[in-house]
């Protein structure tokens, strides 16, 4: 439970509701991954929260323990994805739990917690032989990786790509830029653990960006024209600017993370005119319901690795260390909280 931003999670008994709203699905969740997101919601990124308390996360593994009024889309017994992006169904309202004789807000969905309630349109029903751990990155490590090469970049053989933050969901774009036919990937974090991992999934170059003068190599590599394609993860405004500024005239600047509310980045537009272009991603606009089962084809059929990129697996009674571990970067890629354990 969030309960002040800027603090760790409290772990708490939370009542469910009473009953089930139209579109609404109880859910037995698996595992979870924790998401820079949430890092954000809890550091305050995006400014005072007015919702405290409530539940938290957005990408998890579970199964249908029973439906509201009007669902049609999941029943009892399915083995579902949760994700934050909307898919077809219903979207309910959202959930009030009690905790300590006070209402704890939720989202659509939030998978901090072992059982929960989620809206229709927030599930995505799966047929697979995956594992659980590997199932839970469907919800937002895979598919907005993925989305961002396949929906934002339209990547294309031949074309060079830089991933600034390398972190669970930069390696796998890592991946996607691979097996799309990237003929450079140059992989950009400040943890060599990270970077070692992004080899391992595709990365041609890996740069440290403590120990080099980053924009210096930056230009070095991509010497004379710039990458066709620059992601920033970060959501730094001296990346973004320098970003923009790299890339080939014809390039594409993919924006994924977000800077803190008020700071801004001061970019000079004029070669917005002449084929330069900025896009800003929204989860890598995936459509979970077509999507995600074509993902986790590419996962079965061995042309995409999960395994490696789960890093950490622990309790729900030690979220916060997870946390401080993808904060600290002892983290190489992504977290997974186990809900049943």
């Amino acid at each position: 439970i969030l309960v002040e931003q800027r603090k760790e999670l409290v772990i708490g008994m939370v009542a469910l509701p009473e009953k089930l709203e139209i579109g609404q699905v109880l859910v037995d969740y698996h595992f979870s991954g924790i998401c820079g997101s949430q890092l954000g919601e809890i550091s305050g990124v995006k400014g005072p929260d007015h919702w405290l308390p409530h539940l938290l996360g957005h990408e998890a593994s579970g199964t249908v323990i029973a439906i509201g009024p009007g669902v049609s889309r999941v029943k009892p017994g399915d083995k579902i994805v949760a994700h934050w992006r909307p898919a077809p169904g219903i979207q309910s309202t959202t959930p009030k739990y009690k905790w300590n004789g006070s209402v704890v807000n939720a989202g659509w969905v939030t998978t901090f917690n072992e059982y929960g309630v989620a809206s229709e349109n927030r599930l995505t029903k799966i047929e697979t032989v995956l594992s659980d751990e590997e199932i839970a990155l469907f919800g937002c490590a895979v598919t907005t990786g993925f989305g961002v090469i396949d929906n934002n970049a339209n990547l294309k053989l031949g074309d060079t790509v830089v991933v600034f933050g390398s972190g669970g969901i930069g390696l796998n774009m890592i991946q996607a830029a691979h097996l799309a036919g990237a003929t450079k990937i140059v992989a950009v974090d400040k943890f060599d653990n990270r970077l070692n991992l992004a080899k391992s999934l595709g990365a041609t170059t890996l740069l440290n960006s403590t120990k080099v003068d980053i924009w210096v190599e930056l230009e070095r590599i991509f010497k004379p024209n710039g990458p066709t394609i620059f992601i920033d993860n970060t959501g730094d405004p001296c990346v973004i600017k320098n970003g923009f500024s790299l890339i080939s005239n014809n390039g594409k600047l993919i924006l994924v993370g977000v800077p803190n509310k008020g700071e801004a980045s001061n970019i000079y537009t004029l070669p917005l005119h002449f084929g330069k272009s900025i896009i800003g991603s929204h989860g890598g606009d995936c459509k979970p319901e077509s999507d995600i089962p074509k993902y986790i084809d590419l996962v079965e059929t061995r042309k995409l690795f999960l395994k490696k990129i789960i890093t950490d697996t622990q309790p729900l009674s030690h979220i916060n260390q997870l946390i401080e571990g993808m904060r600290n970067g002892s983290s190489d890629g992504r977290c997974l909280v186990n809900l049943n354990a």
